[in-house]
């Protein structure tokens, strides 16, 4: 019975508003993207690991390589390889130790 009552008309909301509102909306999305809070937090530990796994296979592989070029050319087989090859994992650890605290902010 009271939708048949006669009375005051819904105001129509003004474009001014929608506009505002719009812009609003738009000026929290680039805030949050210059804060950084619009990523995924899921995201940002899958591309860390990445970066872990990536130190630690460049610093056996590099290690590994130099080693056995300069065992190559100097012909001391294997001990030049071992010695790059610890100090690539060495290196490849102290990386990953300074990734690890540059993260834990």
């Amino acid at each position: 019975m009271a939708e048949n009552e006669p009375g005051l008309d819904p105001l129509t909301e003004d474009a001014r508003i929608t506009s505002l509102n719009e812009r609003l909306a738009q000026a929290k999305t680039e805030e949050a993207i210059r804060k950084g809070e619009g990523r995924d937090k899921g995201e940002a530990s899958y591309r860390l690991g990445n970066r872990v796994l990536a130190e630690l296979i460049g610093g056996l592989v590099g290690g590994a390589v130099i080693g056995w070029t300069l065992d190559y050319f100097l012909g001391t087989k294997p001990w030049l390889l071992l010695v790059m090859l610890f100090l690539g994992i060495a290196s490849a650890f102290r990386n990953i130790i300074r990734i690890s605290n540059q993260r834990s902010k």
